[in-house]
């Protein structure tokens, strides 16, 4: 009986082991993610009714949240500086599901106004009378070397992309204590676990982002209903590259490349919808090779590094040669 049992299970350890392995080379998110999207709760069904403001809802993966939460018939703020976008995206978000006029405010905020966020919070709270899920979103990314870029975009970048999302969180998080529920989602990204060139100052703000809601979500052990979680994409195809900063404030990114080899925005905010349903407090979503790094930086530090100087070598010299930073891994550098 022993000698079945031993043999059996010599048979099924390999095939497991095989089967996970083919399962993660096709994967685009991590394990626990994935699982929730097969055997978890549908986000159509979970969040339908619910209240979700989401910022950086004018374009990229904010503007896909607002259509695909629509469509799962939840209630929504939008917020982003440019109000006309905003109500480009209200529009379609009624054309394409079953919200009215009422279901979707347009709410104009600027991160960097930390003393309007009060306010803005209780225009939010007089509308709806509740928040049920904020979605930290609103920011920009960096495209430069650190030696050409001034200090004056690194501050720029933590004013927004940290400061301006903590400041929005400190309001809208004492308002669910009261309630002793809801949710708050930050959309984070790669470079958030792991650092990756010509974005020192972008990186900086994701891992500080990462440093502190890990911090905070221990500090709500006593409402076990508040969700901290976070999101950290890879490349998504999405608009940001237009928007970054470079190594001047003012000075625009001189190439924007194919946006061919990264994930489809509806992918990447679909598999958001899923984790915010089933609680997951972090989200490893991108496509491979990029998701073996996440798997590398958590349990391979060592050969980690090393891919990380290998690519980032390439990285930085495709840049040099004015190739675009995204498709760095994808494309030759150009020659005279």
């Amino acid at each position: 009986m022993d000698c079945c049992i031993v043999s059996a299970l010599s048979w099924f350890i390999p095939v497991y082991l095989l089967i996970h392995l083919l399962c993660f080379l096709f994967a685009d998110a991590d394990f626990t993610l994935l699982w929730a999207s097969l055997a978890g709760h549908k986000p159509e069904r979970k969040l339908k009714g619910l209240v979700v403001w989401i910022t950086g809802a004018s374009s990229g993966i904010g503007e896909e949240l607002a259509y695909q939460l629509a469509k799962c018939g939840s209630r929504l703020i939008l917020s982003a500086r440019r109000e006309d976008e905003l109500h480009r995206v209200k529009r379609h978000c009624l054309e394409t599901s079953d919200l009215k006029d009422e279901d979707v405010l347009v709410l104009p905020l600027d991160l960097l106004e930390r003393t309007s966020h009060e306010e803005k919070t209780k225009t939010v709270i007089r509308y709806f009378g509740h928040i049920d899920i904020l979605i930290n979103n609103g920011g920009r990314s960096q495209r430069s070397l650190f030696l050409e870029t001034s200090v004056d975009v690194c501050q720029a970048l933590m004013e927004l992309n940290f400061l301006g999302t903590v400041s929005l969180t400190k309001q809208v998080l004492p308002h669910m204590t009261q309630r002793g529920r809801g949710s708050i989602v930050t959309v984070s990204s790669l470079v958030g676990l792991a650092g990756a060139p010509l974005a020192t100052g972008y990186s900086a703000t994701k891992h500080a982002l990462q440093g502190f809601f890990n911090s905070l979500r221990p500090e709500l052990t006593d409402y076990p209903k508040i969700l901290i979680s976070m999101v950290c994409p890879g490349p998504v195809q999405s608009q940001i590259i237009s928007n970054v900063f470079t190594e001047e404030l003012n000075k625009p990114v001189a190439t924007v490349g194919s946006q061919e080899h990264k994930m489809p925005t509806n992918r990447c905010v679909h598999l958001m919808l899923v984790g915010i349903a089933n609680g997951v407090k972090e989200m490893w979503i991108a496509q491979q090779p990029f998701l073996l790094f996440y798997y590398a930086w958590q349990y391979a530090p060592t050969f980690a590094w090393f891919i990380t100087d290998l690519l980032g070598r390439k990285r930085v010299q495709n840049f040099k040669a004015g190739v675009d930073a995204d498709s760095a891994y994808f494309t030759k550098p150009k020659t005279s």
